[in-house]
């Protein structure tokens, strides 16, 4: 994949600098960032490579525009004027998630198919990993992020929560978008999940997260037709080779949901009452022809 250059100039070398290290941070995105400090260094870019987006100040912006020819072009703007220069301008004193959701929301059409984006390790390492209990206070989301969190040592790991009443808000804590704006974005026919997925995670050390839907009944009048549909958009147009799923018991399309797992982790303790709920989700499953489901399934000891 081709990486794209992003330079940034500013009249506080500390802010552009700043600003420039959170958008290198970015894994999702591949980008090649350079902070300009003058018109002679933007003289010795431009004869170097074709930039792609230019953000600037506006006391810059077109010296800055001539040397570098670049193909997009935002002004850092803290107030009115700024509109003036023709530019898009974007309000300089907000956070990094929001510039760079405004960035990219705007130069989409830069990002050609093949150069979203992606997981590069192929097909058959890409991994649904859904963790999974009929059992109640057995500690699946701690065990679910656990397992995210150690596995995000060496690869680029998902966690997606899909309970109906996740405690978002108290347990999650970050972007204030969720997994609502993913769906939304994923239902646009010219929407690009790998590409809105950079300006939406949130990270827990490595392990990467989208806060949970806050409303439970928006969580309900998902499909899981729907929900399957997501999860391949991520792993075919984002960075991520694994997600992991931890998946609500009550939720709709929940076998839907368990068919797209490549293997199920399932939180279990040896009392008698969760060995009965055990025994009543696998006759169940049995009885509605998912026993493909039944053999993915790996025990794991939970705590109550």
């Amino acid at each position: 994949m081709k990486n794209k250059n992003l330079i940034v100039c500013d009249t506080e070398e500390e802010y552009a600098k700043a600003l420039a290290e959170f958008f290198m941070q970015k894994k999702e995105f591949r980008f090649q960032v350079h902070v300009c400090s003058s018109l002679e260094h933007a003289n010795s870019l431009g004869r170097t490579f074709q930039a792609d987006i230019l953000v600037s100040a506006a006391e810059h912006v077109k010296k800055m525009q001539e040397k570098l020819q670049a193909k997009r072009v935002f002004v850092l703007g803290t107030g009115k004027g700024a509109e003036s220069l023709g530019y898009p301008v974007l309000y300089k004193y907000q956070s990094g998630e929001a510039l760079l959701r405004e960035i990219i929301q705007k130069c989409s059409d830069l990002f050609e198919e093949e150069e979203m984006p992606r997981n590069m390790a192929g097909a058959g390492k890409r991994k649904i990993i859904g963790v999974f209990s009929p059992v109640h206070r057995i500690g699946k989301t701690e065990y679910a992020l656990s397992l995210g969190e150690k596995m995000a040592e060496s690869e680029n790991v998902l966690y997606l929560n899909l309970e109906i009443f996740s405690g978002a808000g108290e347990r999650f804590g970050g972007n204030a978008q969720t997994l609502t704006d993913v769906l939304y974005y994923a239902r646009q026919e010219k929407g690009n999940v790998g590409l809105i997925l950079t300006t939406l995670v949130c990270h827990r050390g490595n392990l990467d997260y989208i806060q949970p839907m806050p409303v439970s009944e928006d969580v309900k009048e998902v499909s899981g037709t729907e929900w399957a549909g997501l999860f391949r958009k991520i792993l075919e147009q984002s960075i991520y080779e694994t997600l992991i799923l931890d998946i609500d018991e009550g939720i709709p399309g929940l076998y839907h949901i368990l068919k797209c797992c490549t293997e199920i982790h399932m939180p279990v303790t040896e009392d008698r009452y969760s060995q009965a709920k055990l025994r009543q989700f696998e006759h169940e499953a049995s009885l509605l022809g998912h026993v493909d489901v039944l053999k993915k399934i790996f025990r794991k000891g939970g705590t109550s």
